[in-house]
């Protein structure tokens, strides 16, 4: 079973329908021309001075991580197309129906490059979602959605140069401590330009990267609700000047305006001397 692979012309009722059916559907387009030709440019310059693997003293994060992949975050700074891509309205409209019936907004949880290195065995399966697994794998099978993903592909992602593994239906799976096995995987084949959008609670991990001198270029962005804590503490790689003049989601997104979880009954996070952050007017 493939995933689907829809046109970014397709209807928003379409794209969700694969995407609670499968917990993944592909986007072609997801981004413009220009800003894959910008992101793409900063990045492979940025990646020239990052030494392949993990910097975590754990054994199990060096795994996870790669011994020939490159990551890094801060791609703001490295190019600002990715302020385009946080502002992508087809990402945004997927998320928004998603994560606001439980939030009054949500954070950037990830926005980094996952570059990987010829030769890179596959990644093991996972869900996102595990990053709060005392949460989810309480609340399982009727736990909700927290995170959402794309994984953006810089060039074209095939089997062949690592493509992302997916098990189409894995979030609907009745027990959350079941893994799946490779067998039960799916390539996520895309050209440049194009998106793997997928829920927090489907199983998936990088595939191998069986070329000899071929790197998979990827920009991988998720986003979480509000009352949770993101995985990158995006506040300490950005300041308040860097991303003064951008949109109001994108200041919400890194963590540049107070959490406020109407309509909502709960209380307000993220406050500053029991005040909101609000970039362009209090702060």
């Amino acid at each position: 079973m493939a995933l689907t692979t829809l046109p970014n012309t397709a209807g928003h009722a379409t794209i969700i329908e694969c995407f609670e059916r499968d917990g993944a559907v592909i986007v072609e387009n997801l981004i413009s021309d220009a800003t894959l030709v910008a992101l793409r440019e900063g990045i492979s310059k940025r990646q020239r001075g990052v030494e392949p693997g993990s910097r975590s003293e754990s054994e199990l994060w060096r795994i996870f991580h790669g011994a020939n992949t490159i990551r890094f975050t801060e791609l703001g700074k490295v190019s600002p197309a990715f302020y385009e891509v946080l502002d992508n309205e087809i990402f945004a409209r997927v998320a928004d129906e998603l994560l606001l019936p439980l939030c009054g907004s949500y954070w950037l949880n990830t926005g980094q490059a996952m570059l990987i290195g010829p030769g890179e065995p596959a990644q093991f399966l996972h869900r996102d979602c595990g990053n709060w697994g005392e949460l989810c794998g309480r609340l399982w099978p009727d736990c909700p959605e927290v995170t959402v993903s794309t994984l953006i592909a810089l060039e074209d992602v095939t089997e062949e140069r690592g493509a992302t593994r997916v098990i189409p239906g894995s979030h609907l799976w009745e027990d959350y401590e079941r893994r799946g096995h490779p067998e039960d995987t799916v390539p996520a084949e895309m050209a440049a330009g194009s998106g793997l959008l997928y829920s927090g609670k489907v199983i998936h991990g990088a595939g191998a990267n069986r070329t000899q001198d071929q790197w998979r270029l990827v920009v991988h962005m998720s986003v979480v609700v509000g009352w949770l804590t993101p995985e990158e503490a995006s506040p300490l790689e950005y300041t308040a000047e860097d991303i003064r003049d951008l949109s109001e989601r994108v200041q919400r997104l890194l963590g540049f305006r107070s959490y406020d979880p109407a309509p909502h009954p709960s209380g307000r996070l993220w406050l500053r001397n029991f005040d909101a952050l609000e970039l362009n007017g209090r702060e």
